[in-house]
């Protein structure tokens, strides 16, 4: 079957933050210094060139700033790489254009420029309203500078604001996760990020669990209760952890659970293309360290690594992203995205209807309530 290319996202990676959480296993790196500002909007630059003939002609739809701690970029730095990208592809009009940022970074005045340089979406990672859990958790704000920081992007006029909340923290109970998320309510933020917290690999809790993390009955009560609590407050799950008001999901996510195309640019920075003349999906990424990626933006040794997705594999990974929405897949969608025909899935499909996981009515499949809690076992029937 034809694979169709899927609306193309941009994401822009920026590496440093004021300093790395124990928790965190994305690619970031505690500032030392001053950072190199012009140095390193000048590499990203030059690496979306050298990515360019992966996208003729396409048209982005979302941009999205992530990190490390993006809102350590002043607004001029943000708005020159906006600039740029303008100028080298088709950026839909009015398209989602997101700016991570740590209220403990969020400085008087900022958030105006910000607009102006065409952000128009700020995710704050505030994590917990709680000042001894945002302790423990290696943060660098308490919960007084969280409110203020949202509602000085308020205040700038900037509408469109996600709040990432974590539940299961250390020390904390099931009274303390209903205060965080009715605080996070009382701000009136667009959309809420709620998810629990894991000790990934190669992080400093992984290596040396914090103590009184609470066990798996009291995450899922903290879980069950947020969720009622949200959706009473007009937030609708849309996805596994995340929440929004009608109208306000995520573009930027929404495009990636849907196997939507993403061009990656930055240190480490992954990227997913669908190169429909050739029927071949691409995933490539970019080399990690800010160090090494700075010296090798503008030649091909700014790849770090790339594979071909292969027809095999496609099953899972659609399956990856797309059984995380609430509201499922449709099969013509699947088709389109991975090239290959229903009938391939047929078998597993009809396994997971058997557990109670899925129901396939019609064109569509939609996980059940049940399919949801056990979201990893439906995903794992695909994996050949």
């Amino acid at each position: 079957m034809p694979l169709t290319p899927p609306p193309l996202s941009l994401y822009v990676h920026i590496p440093w933050c004021v300093r790395k959480c124990p928790y965190c296993d994305f690619n970031s790196h505690g500032r030392q210094g001053a950072l190199p500002v012009d140095e390193y909007v000048d590499a990203l630059i030059a690496d979306l060139e050298q990515d360019l003939p992966l996208v003729w002609g396409r048209t982005v739809h979302s941009v999205f700033f992530g990190g490390g701690t993006p809102s350590l970029f002043p607004p001029e730095a943000i708005g020159r790489i906006l600039d740029a990208a303008s100028a080298r592809v088709r950026l839909a009009p009015g398209l989602e254009v997101t700016l991570e940022t740590n209220p403990g970074t969020a400085e008087h005045g900022r958030f105006d420029g910000y607009l102006r340089a065409g952000v128009n979406r700020i995710s704050f990672g505030v994590q917990s309203f709680d000042d001894g859990c945002l302790q423990r958790l290696g943060r660098i704000h308490d919960s007084d500078e969280a409110e203020r920081a949202v509602k000085l992007a308020q205040d700038a006029g900037l509408d469109n604001i996600n709040l990432d909340l974590m539940y299961a923290l250390p020390g904390q109970d099931l009274a303390m996760a209903e205060r965080d998320v009715e605080r996070a309510v009382a701000l009136a933020p667009a959309h809420i990020s709620h998810y629990q917290l894991t000790l990934e690999p190669n992080t400093v809790f992984h290596a040396k669990p914090p103590p009184n993390l609470p066990d798996d009955e009291a995450s899922w009560a903290m879980q069950e209760r947020c969720q009622a609590l949200l959706a009473q407050a007009g937030y609708a799950q849309y996805e596994t952890s995340a929440y929004a008001r009608p109208g306000r999901q995520c573009a930027h996510n929404l495009n990636y659970w849907r196997y939507g195309d993403y061009l990656g640019i930055g240190a480490g920075a992954h990227g997913k293309l669908s190169l429909g003349g050739d029927g071949q999906i691409l995933r490539r990424w970019k080399v990690k360290h800010p160090r090494d990626y700075l010296a090798r933006a503008a030649s091909a040794a700014r790849i770090g690594g790339e594979e071909r997705v292969t027809p095999a594999q496609r099953p899972f990974e659609y399956m990856l992203n797309a059984l995380r929405l609430v509201e499922g897949f449709a099969l013509a969608d699947f088709e389109a995205r991975t090239g290959l025909p229903r009938a391939d899935i047929a078998t597993e499909l009809a396994t997971a209807v058997d557990h109670g996981w899925l129901t396939v009515d019609g064109e569509r499949v939609v996980p059940t309530e049940l399919g949801r809690r056990f979201t990893n076992d439906v995903i794992g029937l695909f994996l050949r």
